[in-house]
């Protein structure tokens, strides 16, 4: 029998309903905004980090790194992309077009927001839906090159029983495979040039988000009358930056996440709990209701309606 989590606190959410009711507030999502889609995060509630991602260094420096990188995206690529919006990214887009949210700034790399309905979404560390060349620099959307990929492996990973398919997907989209499984994957080419450098266009650990992206997210951190951070940690810089650049101008920052996060001592107003339920009691706080959907508690949970509004 599941035990529903405990209610939000109350008086935080109230104080961060007042801050949205000044409208335009920025908006800063991390990865427990998708948990609750099925996609895990890197880290845990303690901050510790739960996967050691491929980094940037070594898919360019490996041949083998990078076969080993699209055959486990390859298999993780069908539930990555079947992941659909939660009731915080719903929450999210509807708070947006009533004027208490403005421009978002995601860390996410699954495009939620945009299919729960958000607009003026930056992509700060890009997309996984779309698939770079490090050599000649053209695009490819990503179910182009899972179809190259398919053709070039037939029948890898293609069955939910495969032993090679067994695997947790990751919070990029990819899973565990076995080492055998891996050297017989079979990569595919640039189409353009030819080369051996597709990559899916995101930030990897390592890599530097591209200047003129920083750039709008400071921008978009400045224009907020406050700032609200959903889900991240904020444990990586490039984040935290805007937490710690508004705490200087003196805009206020609210922080929604389980656990600790490295922005706790910026923020004005902090509330540790579930964003889904924490969400869905703001909208109706603001007097924005809808059919958000289900509110789930944890990484894989389904239909668990939490009844906190």
């Amino acid at each position: 029998m599941s035990v529903p989590a405990p209610q939000p606190d109350r008086a935080a959410l109230a104080a961060i309903a007042d801050l949205l009711s000044r409208r335009a507030v920025a908006v800063l999502t991390g990865a427990g905004m998708s948990t609750e889609s099925g996609i895990p995060d890197y880290r845990g509630p303690d901050g510790t980090r739960r996967v050691r991602p491929m980094e940037y260094a070594e898919f360019v420096g490996s041949a083998a790194a990078r076969q080993r990188y699209w055959a486990r995206a390859y298999v993780g690529w069908a539930r990555f992309s079947a992941a659909r919006p939660n009731a915080g990214h719903r929450v999210v887009a509807a708070l947006q077009r009533t004027g208490h949210l403005g421009p978002i700034v995601t860390q996410n790399v699954d495009g939620l927001h945009q299919e729960a309905g958000a607009t003026d979404v930056l992509e700060l560390h890009g997309t996984l839906a779309v698939v770079r060349c490090l050599t000649c620099e053209d695009r490819s959307p990503r179910d182009v090159v899972q179809a190259r990929l398919a053709a070039a492996n037939p029948g890898f990973g293609s069955t939910d029983d495969d032993p090679r398919a067994l695997g947790r997907i990751q919070p990029d989209g990819d899973v565990a495979l076995a080492d055998h499984a891996v050297r017989s994957f079979r990569l595919v080419r640039c189409r353009s040039c030819g080369a051996d450098t597709l990559k899916p266009d995101v930030v990897y650990f390592g890599e530097s988000v591209p200047k003129e992206r920083v750039a709008l997210a400071y921008a978009a951190v400045e224009a907020g009358s406050a700032l609200l951070v959903l889900g991240s940690s904020l444990q990586v810089m490039s984040g935290y930056r805007f937490v710690r650049h508004a705490h200087k101008r003196g805009t206020r920052v609210a922080i929604i996440t389980r656990g600790k996060t490295r922005g706790d001592a910026e923020a004005t107003h902090r509330l540790d709990a579930g964003l889904g339920e924490s969400l869905v009691a703001l909208a109706a706080a603001l007097g924005v209701t809808d059919d958000f959907g289900a509110v789930v508690d944890g990484e894989y949970a389904t239909g668990l309606p939490l009844g906190l509004v």
